[in-house]
C-alpha cells in the first residue's frame, strides 16, 4: 500500500512540474523576446525566478496542485486565477524594470496560451488518475446520529471513494476490527470518544488509512500550541479568539482593502443599483440585523435580491430556499455571483465586520441553532466576515454544526496568511453555483430535520458488496 501511495505522489509531482515548467518557460520566452533590456542581462534569473515563485505560491494557495483530490473544474479555475494574478504582477514588475509603462499584449497572449495548455493538461491528468487509480474502497463506522447528509456529500466524490459497507459502532469492537481489514480506508463518523480512540489505535497499528469527522473538542485540541514545561507533551488552548496584535493587523487590512475595493468597484455597484431600481422600482439596498463578535448586533447592508420588503411582511426569519419565489430575476444573477454582498464593504470599513470571519447570522436564526447546538456561540469569538472558512469550503445551506466546525478551525488556527488565502479562494466560489445554493423549500433553517439514528446494514453490507481486488 505504501508503494501504491508513493506512485500517486510521483504522478502528482510530475504533472505539476510540467505545468510550472511550461509557465516559467513561456514567461522566460516573452521576457527575452520583448522585455529584456540589453543592460539587464545579470538580472534575468532574478526576474524569471520572482515570477516562478509568485506563480507557485499563488497556485498552491488556490489548491491548484492537488490533482488527486480536487475536481477538474476546481483545478482549472485555480490555475486560471493564478495565471491571471501572476500576469498582472509580472507586468507590474516588468514596468518597474523599465521604469515606464510597457506593452501588455505579449503578457496577455502568454496568459491565454498558458490557460489553454493548463486546462487541457489538467483534464488529461485527471482522466489518467481516474483510469489508473479507481475510487478507494471504504467502510464507514458511525455513531448515534444518521448518516444521510454525510453520505450525500461523500457521494459527490464518487470519483474518490466507493462506500462498500456502513457499520454502527454498537456491532462491537471485534466485528469492526474484522471488517476494516478488507478495505482501503475507514471513515469514523460521530463516534463516542472511547470507542473511536480504540478504533483509531487499531487502524494505526495495521496501517489502515483513517478519515475522522472531528468533534468540536477535536478541533480545539488540534489547533492548540505545543508546550514543553515538563518532560511530557502539553497542549495549550488559549480559548479567547485572536491576539491583540492579530486584531490590530487585521483591522488595518480591513480598512485599507475595503476602502480601495469601494473606490475600484464603485462603478460596478452603481450599475447594479441602477438595474435593481429599474427592474421593479423598489429599494436598492436591503438592511438586516446580524450578529458579530461577542454577540454585538449591527445592521448589515446588501443589494436587494428579493421582492421588495418581503422579509418585513410577517413571515418570520428564514433562509433562502433552492427555488425561493421571493428572489427576483436580477437577484438570482447577483446572488449566484455574490455581488449582492458588495455593500458589506461599508460594514467592513465601519468596523462592524471583517473581510474574513464567520458568516454573520440573524439573531432569530442564531437562537434556533443555539438550541440544538449550545456551542454555536463559539463562532462569536471573532468578528463576522464577508468571506471565511465556512463560506469558502462550505455552502450557503451547509448544516450549522459543520459551519461551526469550519469557523472554529479558522479561529483556532488563525494567521494573517490564512486570511490572505481565504480571500484568494473566495474568487473561486464566485464561479461555483452550488456555493450559493439555498436550503430545501420546506425548511426555514439549515438544521437537519431528523436526528434519529438509522440502520444502513441492508444497503451497505460487506457480505453483499461487489468486492474488487484489495490493493493492499
Amino acid at each position: 500500500m505504501y508503494a501504491y501511495e508513493q506512485k500517486k505522489r510521483v504522478l502528482n509531482l510530475a504533472a505539476n512540474f510540467v505545468i510550472l515548467f511550461f509557465e516559467i518557460f513561456s514567461f522566460g520566452y516573452i521576457w527575452f523576446k520583448y522585455y529584456r533590456q540589453a543592460t539587464y542581462h545579470n538580472g534575468d534569473v532574478i526576474v524569471i525566478s520572482m515570477y516562478a515563485l509568485f506563480m507557485f505560491l499563488i497556485t498552491k494557495s488556490l489548491n491548484g496542485y492537488k490533482n488527486s483530490y480536487m475536481r477538474s473544474m476546481d483545478l482549472c479555475l485555480s490555475h486560471v486565477l493564478a495565471i491571471v494574478f501572476s500576469a498582472f504582477v509580472g507586468h507590474v514588475f516588468v514596468c518597474m524594470v523599465w521604469s515606464e509603462y510597457v506593452d501588455v499584449l505579449p503578457i496577455l497572449v502568454m496568459s491565454l496560451v498558458q490557460i489553454v495548455f493548463v486546462v487541457i493538461w489538467v483534464i488529461l491528468v485527471r482522466q489518467i488518475y481516474v483510469h489508473v487509480y479507481p475510487p478507494r474502497r471504504v467502510i464507514i463506522i458511525y455513531g448515534n446520529y444518521p448518516l444521510d447528509a454525510f453520505l450525500k456529500k461523500l457521494d459527490l466524490r464518487h470519483d474518490r471513494y466507493e462506500v462498500c459497507e456502513i457499520l454502527n459502532y454498537q456491532k462491537g469492537y471485534e466485528r469492526i476490527c474484522s471488517d476494516v481489514l478488507d478495505f482501503e480506508g475507514v471513515f469514523l463518523y460521530d463516534l463516542p470518544a472511547d470507542e473511536r480512540n480504540e478504533i483509531v489505535k487499531y487502524c494505526y497499528e495495521h496501517s489502515i488509512r483513517t478519515y475522522i469527522v472531528p468533534k468540536i473538542t477535536d478541533i480545539i485540541m488540534k489547533c492548540s500550541d505545543d508546550l514543553y514545561l515538563v518532560d511530557t507533551p502539553i497542549y495549550l488552548s488559549r480559548n479567547y479568539g485572536l491576539n491583540i496584535d492579530d486584531r490590530i493587523l487585521k483591522r488595518i487590512t480591513d480598512i485599507v482593502v475595503s476602502f480601495l475595493a469601494i473606490v475600484i468597484l464603485s462603478p460596478l455597484m452603481l450599475v447594479i443599483a441602477l438595474i435593481i431600481k429599474l427592474h421593479d422600482g423598489g429599494n436598492v439596498f436591503y438592511k438586516q440585523l446580524r450578529l458579530t463578535r461577542d454577540g454585538k448586533m449591527f445592521m448589515i447592508y446588501k443589494f436587494r435580491s428579493m421582492i421588495n420588503d418581503e422579509n418585513d411582511k410577517g413571515r418570520g426569519a428564514r433562509l433562502a430556499s433552492k427555488t425561493d419565489s421571493r428572489i427576483t430575476p436580477v437577484g438570482k444573477v447577483i446572488r449566484n455571483l455574490h455581488l449582492d454582498e458588495l455593500p458589506q464593504l461599508f460594514n467592513v470599513l465601519k468596523g462592524d465586520m471583517s473581510l474574513v470571519g464567520p458568516r454573520p447570522e440573524r439573531p432569530e436564526i442564531f437562537l434556533k441553532y443555539e438550541k440544538s447546538i449550545p456551542q454555536f456561540d463559539f463562532r462569536l469569538k471573532v468578528k463576522a466576515g464577508m468571506t471565511g472558512y465556512a463560506q469558502v469550503y462550505g455552502k450557503y445551506n451547509t448544516s450549522p454544526i459543520d459551519k461551526l466546525k469550519m469557523d472554529l478551525t479558522y479561529i483556532q488556527q488563525y494567521s494573517y496568511w490564512l486570511d490572505i488565502k481565504l480571500m484568494l479562494l473566495t474568487l473561486k466560489i464566485m464561479f461555483r453555483k452550488e456555493s450559493s445554493e439555498g436550503i430545501d423549500d420546506k425548511k426555514l433553517t439549515a438544521l437537519p430535520s431528523d436526528y434519529k439514528a438509522k440502520s444502513y446494514s441492508k444497503k451497505y453490507d460487506l457480505r453483499n458488496a461487489n468486492k474488487k481486488g484489495n490493493k493492499k
